[in-house]
């Protein structure tokens, strides 16, 4: 493709999402191909500010107008996090590049002015206990996080925050939650690490599949603007999402499923996948984990997804799909 051509690119307007689409743009300009012109698109999550996302549709209220916009070729590209993307590919698009991988844990966020121990953050929740109490107001919209850390916390209240990245931020500090979960991966990006009280490991809060990826989009058939964006995408991320999308699409899941998955590079030709489908109450914690080699990313997760099911996660996903 010509370095000369302008290839259009569709974004969500947030801050957070402002800087995955310049950066996509940045590294197509190193890398020698076409300029991008950001356009940003409102979607249907952006205006429905006030809801779950558990009643308000999921995760496609945040890509669909873009993903819309790509089919009718009013846009050329789309940059999104992944973990917003649904597993179910929409009208002939498909996932062409991702960038290298963020920090995916989960992250939990106090409150401005909380005294953080000498370390400079938390060690483990019993410390963030001993500062908040017994059964802080936890602000989460996450079914996977509220229902993994119930089992951990139980006497923590977990209520829904909606908004930005600010917007949250500053809900939290106006005392109307004690504590946030956030992905450590926004806040890294945006400047914003110092607000990482305590990084959730695995053993914890699996991630969501795909956190902490930014991934982009285009028209299956498009091959020119396929190869503009391949000589920017990471191998390790791309096999990874491969991975935890398929462990969702084993399982049948879909958005707001407390489903987690993270695949790890152990070396530059195995990968490792840990997932786990949580009860929603966090009363029942079904875990699996396996290696294989990178080529076969797909393939482990596919394994995966038949490890949990064979030890009852249908049975907790379909209580959850009812429950909705």
């Amino acid at each position: 493709m010509s370095p000369d051509r302008e290839l259009r690119l569709g974004t969500r307007g947030s801050q957070l999402a402002l800087w995955q689409a310049n950066t996509v743009a940045e590294r197509l300009a190193a890398a020698g191909g076409p300029r991008c012109r950001i356009i940003v698109i409102k979607t249907s999550g952006d205006r429905l500010q006030d809801a779950p996302l558990s009643e308000s549709g999921g995760k496609r209220l945040f890509v669909k107008e873009i993903e819309d916009a790509l089919v009718n070729e009013s846009i050329d590209l789309a940059v999104h996090s992944s973990k917003d993307l649904p597993v179910e590919h929409y009208r002939g698009l498909s996932v062409a590049a991702v960038l290298p991988r963020e920090d995916p844990r989960d992250a939990l966020v106090l409150r401005s002015g909380f005294k953080v121990p000498g370390s400079g953050f938390f060690e483990s929740v019993e410390q963030v206990e001993e500062v908040l109490g017994h059964s802080p107001t936890v602000g989460t919209s996450s079914v996977r996080r509220t229902a993994q850390l119930s089992a951990l916390w139980p006497a923590a209240l977990f209520l829904p925050v909606r908004g930005n990245l600010d917007t949250r931020l500053r809900k939290l500090d106006e005392g109307q939650y004690g504590a946030l979960v956030l992905a450590a991966a926004g806040l890294k990006r945006l400047g914003m690490q110092s607000r990482i009280s305590l990084a959730l490991p695995l053993s914890a809060c699996v991630p969501a599949p795909g956190q902490g990826i930014v991934a982009v989009e285009i028209r299956t058939d498009d091959e020119p603007v396929r190869q503009a964006v391949q000589a920017i995408s990471d191998p390790a991320a791309f096999a990874a999402l491969a991975a935890e999308r398929a462990v969702v699409v084993g399982l049948g899941g879909g958005c707001q499923t407390p489903i987690g998955a993270l695949a790890s590079p152990v070396d530059h030709e195995t990968i490792e996948l840990v997932a786990v489908v949580v009860a929603p109450d966090g009363s029942r914690i079904i875990r699996a984990a396996g290696r294989a080699d990178i080529e076969e990313s797909e393939e482990l997760g596919a394994r995966i997804a038949h490890e949990l099911i064979a030890q009852g996660a249908e049975a907790i996903l379909a209580a959850c799909r009812e429950r909705r």
